[in-house]
């Protein structure tokens, strides 16, 4: 086992807040940590293009697309997206049933025409529902909506795909999507306590777990190494590869109880106090 640590950071009320603002320590605490000789990377369901839009510290690489997309200091080290012939079904179910969605590529979002009008009240409530106020909420939906790039549908049948994520008009949409793909990965994501507003779609295969675990090989490093850090279910999978784990203090109760330490909020210095007591600033 070596003293110097891999770190692992879900983005979305891990690094930064439910507002997209990255706590001045969390950087400070990242900034001192790789200064230290410790490794941190994002393990994020967002794609390149969604953290490009992000205002983060420097960091060693990303896992993004929750396992989909595996990048060391800028060499791509694995890329497993949809098929073109998947996108396509998504996209046409999707519409069939009048629901907003994004495709989520490392070029760019792409979105259908019902997200531009149900988009802003869903990311609204995403928002709102993880603490913000009501105008920092609107900035946020507004900021979140006009970054994506608009297309007709023939334009969204595209084959650089990681995922798709789709507004629910209720929890039948997720069940359903599961029949719908039974050969595809069905997570749902949103608000307050893991409410769910939206259901992805992703390669089988592909989990935040698996991307770890090839990261790992491809710098010769051990398990044993490794520290994650998550606020919701989804880094779970996370937790049970990585050596050592840590939920936020706004994580749900089923992320806390998966983890060996919980620190403090988000923006309550939770990265910085966690990193001081792992001893790794």
């Amino acid at each position: 086992m070596s003293d110097k640590k891999i770190i692992f950071l879900d983005v979305d009320g891990t690094l930064i807040n439910y507002e997209a603002i990255m706590p001045k320590s969390a950087g400070e605490a990242v900034d001192l940590a790789r200064k230290n000789g410790h490794k941190v990377y994002i393990c994020t369901g967002c794609s390149k293009a969604e953290i490009a839009q992000r205002k983060l510290c420097e960091l060693d690489g990303m896992i993004g697309g929750n396992g989909a997309y595996v990048e060391d200091n800028g060499t791509v080290v694995m890329h497993q997206g949809l098929s073109k012939e998947e996108v396509k079904h998504i996209v046409d179910w999707c519409n069939a049933r009048k629901l907003g969605f994004y495709l989520e590529a490392n070029s760019g979002m792409y979105c259908n025409d019902y997200m531009l009008t149900q988009g802003p009240e869903v990311m609204q409530k995403y928002a709102l529902g993880k603490g913000a106020d009501l105008e920092n909420a609107k900035k946020g939906a507004d900021a979140f909506v006009n970054g994506f790039i608009h297309l007709p549908t023939e334009e969204l049948y595209r084959d650089d795909i990681n995922k798709v994520s789709f507004i629910l008009s209720s929890y039948q949409d997720h069940i359903d999507s599961k029949i719908e793909f039974p050969e595809l990965i069905a997570n749902t994501w949103g608000g307050k306590d893991e409410q769910a507003l939206f259901g992805d779609l992703s390669p089988k295969g592909i989990t935040k777990k698996h991307a770890i675990d090839v990261l790992l090989k491809y710098l010769g490093r051990s398990a044993e190494d490794t520290i994650a850090f998550g606020d919701a279910k989804i880094d779970i999978s996370m937790f049970e590869l990585c050596n050592y784990s840590v939920a936020m203090g706004n994580a749900g109760q089923e992320t806390k109880e998966a983890a060996d330490y919980i620190t403090t909020d988000v923006d309550d210095n939770g990265l910085w106090n966690a990193f001081k007591a792992l001893k790794l600033i």
